[in-house]
């Protein structure tokens, strides 16, 4: 077998069946083995960006690792910026990047680059087989990468005379570093702190999420009077019905300072210390009051539940005036008239579907939304971690691949959408179960309070015209049509609340383009 051959075969053997891609003519090898070979779904996106989105999509909800085929150091580099998110959420993501055959290298071709250099920032392991009997053993280690704990976005450069060369040899998986336990120390301390009954916040962030997690969490926080609370931006959140609602950190500065200020103590269940995520003169990059004792319980690294639980365990039990206690609000009723963030939060509220899955890159329209959904129907909740714009529309697509039978529903900003909409295509093509409600205010929205923010004043003539997407218009009903998802624009409370139930019908893609 070739070297290409021998990749495909360690990949299915490892449990990767997914590649999402976008070859290249250093990559027609592998894209040859898998005629050869079956058994490997390719999804094809039409930019690099949607398809390092989609394996982060794919990893967040399947919980393993996708593969993404890229070309050369160019195709790597058009998607840094999902990888870069993928990256702070914690996926695991295998890449696997064409190069030029060693012998060209030194002939300087035009797309001649350092692979290397570009994927350092975005990987945390880099592999370049320089003979074909490496390349799958190479691949079976950036699977073992990528399923570590935590999981990390791997990246397998594969130079093409190793892929088309004879001598392929399929490769073993070793097994994945498995979770750590934390110490017993680290556990008593944790429970003398939140038992002096001072005023104290459990925060809680990425694998801390879980439905299971949140429940041993809450019946800390009962135990102990204190209250809990989670990072403003999180990979993956269990919600709805029957889950206990957890608040999130407000992004706006002032409100976080407000809410976070009366703490002494501050726990830390698989987050970080809370920082604000820009920079802004006079005001302080670190949201918890200097005073406060922050003590970090478990991350990434660890096994999060087995902490919780023997923190539970070694808290003894007294009654709390206040115990922590779900707030289950009542369905809100849907207004009438002219579409607001509140009316669209309230048709949220009603009417996502069981087990859905909410892609959330709404940015400003949608800050209110969290609130109104606390007690929908059981959804999972994901967030940009790593901030970086243009997500939304790629992750839907790897999370649909993921779960076929679950509703996605993206929340979706005009401005964002415009950096991966060929999303759409894929969409469309693999006939993705999602449906996406673009908010379309025609501007960079968010950027209008950022400049206040920074202590400018109100934007002039030319950071208008820089905010604005108008002039000309986008017409998201178009641009979707022409990329084969139906598409249908509402003006008003009546109109969203139809074309969103009747979305939720539909198996196939769909976009609600929402006038603001």
């Amino acid at each position: 077998m070739n070297g290409a051959e021998s990749l495909v075969l360690t990949l299915l053997k490892s449990k990767v069946n997914v590649c999402f891609a976008n070859p290249g003519t250093s990559e027609m090898h592998f894209v040859a083995a898998l005629d050869r070979i079956t058994g490997m779904r390719c999804v094809l996106g039409l930019f690099e960006g949607v398809v390092t989105g989609a394996a982060d999509g794919y990893f967040r909800i399947a919980r393993k690792p996708a593969c993404t085929l890229l070309h050369l150091g160019p195709g790597l580099a058009n998607g840094l910026a999902n990888l870069h998110n993928a990256k702070k959420a914690k996926s695991g993501i295998v890449n696997i990047v064409g190069e030029h055959a060693l012998n060209h290298l030194k002939l300087e071709a035009p797309l001649t680059s350092d692979i290397n250099g570009i994927a350092q920032p975005v990987s945390q392991a880099i592999y370049t087989p320089k003979e074909v009997r490496h390349v799958g053993q190479l691949a079976a280690s950036a699977v073992t990468s990528a399923t570590n704990t935590p999981p990390e976005v791997s990246t397998l450069i594969l130079p093409a005379d190793m892929a088309w060369k004879d001598g392929g040899i399929v490769g073993t998986r070793l097994p994945p570093r498995e979770p750590n336990l934390i110490d017993d120390a680290i556990i008593k301390e944790t429970a003398e702190t939140l038992q002096k009954r001072e005023k104290s916040l459990i925060l809680l962030g990425g694998n801390a999420l879980t439905e299971k997690t949140i429940s041993v969490a809450r019946r800390v926080a009962s135990k102990t009077g204190a209250k809990l609370l989670s990072e403003w931006a999180n990979a993956r959140m269990d919600r709805g019905r029957g889950v206990f609602s957890i608040s999130r950190i407000p992004y706006i500065v002032d409100q976080a300072l407000s809410i976070l200020q009366e703490f002494k103590n501050i726990i830390l269940v698989d987050a970080q210390q809370p920082v604000a995520f820009f920079a802004y003169p006079n005001k302080p990059g670190v949201l918890a009051p200097s005073e406060a004792k922050v003590t970090r319980l478990c991350d990434s690294i660890h096994d999060i539940e087995d902490a919780l639980l023997r923190l539970e365990d070694k808290i003894s039990f007294s009654k709390i005036n206040n115990p922590a206690k779900n707030i289950e609000p009542e369905m809100p009723s849907i207004p009438t008239g002219q579409i607001t963030s509140d009316g669209i939060a309230c048709v949220l509220a009603n009417f996502i579907p069981e087990n859905s899955i909410i892609v959330d890159e709404s940015i400003t329209t949608g800050r209110n939304f969290f609130h109104y959904t606390a007690n929908s129907a059981r959804h999972t909740w994901l967030n940009n971690k790593g901030g970086s714009i243009g997500f939304g529309l790629p992750l839907a697509v790897g999370a649909s691949v993921a779960a076929p039978s679950n509703k996605v529903i993206v929340l979706e900003s005009d401005g964002s959408a415009m950096y991966t909409n060929q999303a759409l295509w894929t969409m469309a093509r693999e006939n993705l179960n999602i449906t996406i409600l673009i908010f379309s205010n025609r501007s960079y929205k968010i950027l209008f309070g950022e400049l206040k923010n920074v202590g400018l004043t109100s934007p002039g003539k030319i950071s208008s015209k820089i905010f604005s997407l108008r002039d000309p218009d986008l017409n998201w009903v178009s641009l979707s049509l022409s990329m084969g998802v139906d598409a249908k624009k509402v003006s008003n409370m009546a109109e969203l609340s139809k074309s969103f139930i009747y979305a939720m019908e539909q198996k196939c893609p769909y976009l609600i383009e929402v006038e603001l």
